[in-house]
């Protein structure tokens, strides 16, 4: 905690200052914004053998592409042009798995009003940053926990079975597709940032096929990351990048340690993906550092998080802009000056 004293007074406003530009929050009441969360889930609800053929047609009208991607892709009850399709999503209807599936989505998310008031902060803070922006119809539905927030060309959406909670029953029953350490992370508080980060890596700066070196691959989720800072001030880091609590803890006490290994085994510009991403992917802990039991997954995603804010410390009239549009990984690294100790 703060300790009025003069003896810490410097220290304490530098770090404060330090902590401000790493996630900078800026005052964004004056953009004109009012998301909704559109109920798809909820009106698939309605929806029964009986009614399909009355209620389909005003519900394709009103979704239109989500509608079509959800019925043809996910839910694959056949072409939405034909009415055949009708047979099979009666099928699914009256599926006890579906049934039971619904029935819990409903009791966890009789509403989702402060998720609402999370999206319309970040999404506001996206076009303070980024006027132009267009933000994306945001529609909830059930996955059949085949896909969390997929982005189409006019919407995200939202699964919400891919929500339920940490401790929801479904999910020891996935664990062969679905592992404990990702569906951990399936908790109503991931909404809004998988939300926010699917929108920044998709709609506003994909990655490029070009960055294949770890370094290039490392600073673009650096760059992501501290995005997602701005755009949600006030989200914990554990959230933005996926870590528990005692995850984050071990990246810091070993920060040094982590980066002199990827420099003694010459990883900084490996391009060979098989070579690089267990630095990268989802994983239960990292081979190779560490003890099995604590060292944390995706360091080399972590390390370019730190490089790029000690390089936005190091320029302090760099914009988020020009962080973002600075493609040069290795300019990134030289006047970051990272070297932990």
């Amino acid at each position: 905690m703060m300790k009025y004293t003069r003896i810490y007074l410097f220290f304490l406003i530098t770090l404060i200052l330090v902590s401000c530009h790493n996630h900078p929050d800026v005052d964004v009441s004056k953009v004109q914004l009012n998301l909704k969360i559109e109920r798809f889930d909820q009106e698939m609800a309605s929806l029964s053998p009986i009614n399909v053929a009355t209620k389909v047609p005003a519900l394709q009208k009103k979704y239109g592409r989500f509608y079509n991607d959800y019925m043809e892709r996910m839910l694959e009850v056949g072409s939405t042009s034909d009415t055949a399709c009708y047979k099979l999503l009666r099928v699914v209807l009256q599926n006890k798995d579906y049934l039971e599936l619904k029935s819990s989505v409903a009791s966890t998310f009789p509403n989702l009003d402060q998720t609402e008031i999370e999206l319309n902060d970040a999404f506001k803070h996206i076009l303070y940053y980024y006027p132009k922006q267009k933000p994306p119809r945001l529609i909830t539905f059930l996955s059949g926990f085949a896909v969390q927030t997929p982005i189409g060309n006019d919407y995200i959406g939202i699964g919400l079975d891919m929500f339920l909670g940490a401790d929801s029953k479904f999910y020891p029953a996935l664990r062969q597709n679905l592992p404990q350490y990702i569906t951990r992370r399936f908790t109503p508080q991931n909404i809004t940032p998988r939300v926010v980060e699917v929108f920044i890596r998709e709609n506003m700066f994909p990655e490029e096929d070009k960055d294949r070196s770890l370094l290039s691959k490392a600073v673009y989720n650096g760059k992501i990351l501290y995005c997602m800072g701005a755009m949600m001030p006030n989200v914990a880091d554990t959230l933005k990048i996926g870590y528990k609590t005692k995850q984050l803890e071990w990246c810091k006490n070993n920060e040094a340690s982590i980066w002199a290994y990827f420099l003694d085994n010459d990883l900084l510009y490996e391009t060979d993906y098989l070579k690089i991403q267990k630095y990268l992917s989802e994983a239960p802990f990292t081979p190779g550092l560490g003890n099995q039991s604590e060292s944390a997954p995706k360091l080399g995603v972590w390390i370019g998080w730190q490089i790029v804010k000690r390089f936005m410390d190091k320029n302090p009239k760099m914009t988020l802009q020009q962080l973002m549009a600075e493609k040069d990984a290795q300019r990134i690294l030289r006047l970051s000056n990272y070297k932990p100790k």
